[in-house]
């Protein structure tokens, strides 16, 4: 065909679309909207924090099955330390890199490159023949838990509304103890199992659980503010309808949270982009917040406990069976004090549970220690739940979930990358002394945690804000480093910016002149009529 022909006919065709006019019941609408796409969302992405707990538990009983040792030539206490600890190096390398990732592919795809790398590493753990290979599995799944334990609180907080951040988040880590419940009772079950698959089957069981959040990806709605933030902005007010507005893309509701959102999005773009030590610089109360939460959540001994369990009961006196049976036991406890954070981190609010935890945690510890000195294995149990019922009340899920809300929406990703990163250092520490201090120091182990916990009550009420209620682009209310001043950019705009802002690129910077456009009914119904669109439409 003539390419004259062709471009004359498409320009009468672009012509005749411009003379149709679109009314707001012509849009498609989706087959999820409001709550139950909120919902759907919210339980699928707890998946990725799933596979988080479920890595956690599962070694835990591992290191302690006689086919195991036997299989690995009874690796010692370093040895065993090295294995567990290795997952935290793969997940701190790509934590590093997840602003560079969730920024420019998005959530979704950074989501389904975790879940990929999560299946592979559970590949080769299942086939190890050495712990150097089964160090090499676990240090490949790690590096899919960093991205998908960086991204899933971050993608939970821009989805979520105000009103239902706090218990969106809570949720989510529900998520993060049923797997590692799971992995523990499967474990158990897999003990009564004469062979090596007793072990095998639980690193089998990775692969499957990360195939499932793979193919799911698919159907996730994008972060409405990724997508803003990179002008895509027809499937943003698209994903804001049907989030907030049930699909009423003209719903008055849909458009002032676009144009809240979008307003923030010139603006940041006025002030320029931050690298990670700007974001430092630039941020340095928030930063210390999301960074201070993970370090805590760490080192007030949440991982002592989940990481080696059996072993915590072994030597308080239970043994074989039985202390994995007590920790399946103490695994549904720690499972259902995680319900009670769903109504009290928005009516109570983040920092009261935060002390409240942070005490409990550090009484419980020195418990544990008294009753582990004098081998009281039955009180060992009983303060072992009642500190994972505090840590499950309180730093667990909001110390995931306080990092990225109070992140201005242009430092998310930089600052959750630095949070994440300071979650698995402090983990990897914790997980690789753990074992060696247990066998050396023994009941003194959990005294030492205990002062974190009181110092974590202290830090709390000193420097952290409450920020239940208040939106992401509220939250600069709370703080004094000028998230809309002029003075913090970091470079001037450039022409095709000044033009969209409204401004002179030649005069000093100031306030710019925001002009928001709303996308047009035409435009979001040719959105949502191209057939090229992914599966996620299936959905949404």
């Amino acid at each position: 065909m003539n390419v004259h022909l062709l471009q004359q006919q498409q320009q009468q065709q672009q012509q005749h679309d411009e003379t149709i006019e679109i009314a707001p019941g012509d849009i498609p609408g989706s087959i999820l909207v409001g709550r139950p796409l909120l919902v759907f969302m919210s339980v699928f992405v707890s998946i990725c924090v799933f596979l988080f707990g479920y890595d956690q538990g599962y070694f835990s009983s591992i290191i302690v099955n006689p086919h195991f040792k036997l299989e690995f030539n009874d690796p010692s206490a370093l040895q065993i330390g090295t294995v567990v600890a290795i997952l935290e190096i793969g997940a701190l390398l790509t934590s590093l890199s997840l602003t560079h990732i969730a920024e420019r592919r998005g959530r979704r795809r950074t989501t389904r490159l975790g879940a990929l790398l999560f299946s592979l590493g559970g590949l080769v753990q299942t086939f190890a023949w050495n712990l150097t290979i089964l160090g090499l599995g676990r240090f490949v799944s790690g590096m899919g838990v960093g991205l998908l334990s960086g991204t899933a609180p971050m993608y939970m907080i821009e989805i979520s509304g105000a009103d239902q951040r706090g218990f969106l988040g809570c949720v989510q880590f529900t998520g993060n103890i049923l797997g590692y419940s799971s992995s523990i009772w499967l474990d158990y079950a897999c003990s009564y199992i004469d062979g090596n698959l007793s072990f095998r089957i639980p690193l089998a069981s990775q692969v499957f659980f990360g195939l499932i959040l793979w193919l799911g990806s698919y159907l996730l709605v994008e972060s409405p503010r990724w997508l803003l933030e990179h002008d895509h902005d027809e499937e943003g007010l698209v994903v804001l309808a049907d989030l907030f507005a049930n699909g009423e893309v003209h719903s008055p509701i849909a458009i002032q949270e676009f144009s809240s959102i979008k307003e923030n999005v010139i603006l940041n773009r006025f002030q320029g982009k931050l690298d990670l030590w700007s974001t430092v610089i630039t941020y340095p109360h928030r930063v210390f917040i999301a960074c201070s939460a993970q370090f805590f959540a760490q080192f007030n001994g949440i991982n002592v406990i989940s990481y080696y369990a059996p072993l915590v009961f072994e030597n308080a006196g239970w043994e074989g069976r039985d202390a994995l049976k007590m920790t399946g036991l103490n695994s549904i406890i720690y499972l259902i004090s995680t319900l009670i954070p769903w109504k009290l981190s928005e009516s109570w609010g983040r920092k009261p549970l935060l002390i409240f935890g942070g005490a409990g945690m550090g009484i419980s510890l020195i418990l544990i220690s008294i009753t582990s000195l004098l081998k009281h294995s039955k009180l060992v149990v009983l303060f072992v739940s009642v500190y994972n019922s505090m840590f499950g009340i309180s730093w667990g899920p909001i110390g995931w979930l306080i990092g990225p809300e109070v992140l201005p929406n242009k430092a998310r990703s930089g600052g959750s990358s630095l949070a994440t990163a300071t979650n698995w250092i402090s983990n990897f520490i914790v997980g690789q002394l753990a074992p060696i201090l247990l066998e050396k120091i023994q009941w003194r182990l959990y005294l030492i945690h205990s002062i974190s916990c009181f110092t974590s009550m202290c830090v709390v009420y000193f420097v952290y804000p409450e920020t239940k209620g208040l939106s992401l682009e509220e939250m600069e209310s709370l703080f004094n480093d000028g998230t809309s001043s002029m003075t913090k950019s970091s470079r001037a705009p450039s022409t095709v910016e000044s033009a969209t802002l409204g401004i002179d690129p030649m005069q000093p910077p100031q306030e710019p002149n925001i002009n928001v456009q709303v996308p047009s009914l035409k435009s979001i119904h040719k959105f949502k009529t191209d057939d090229s669109r992914s599966i996620r439409s299936w959905v949404a």
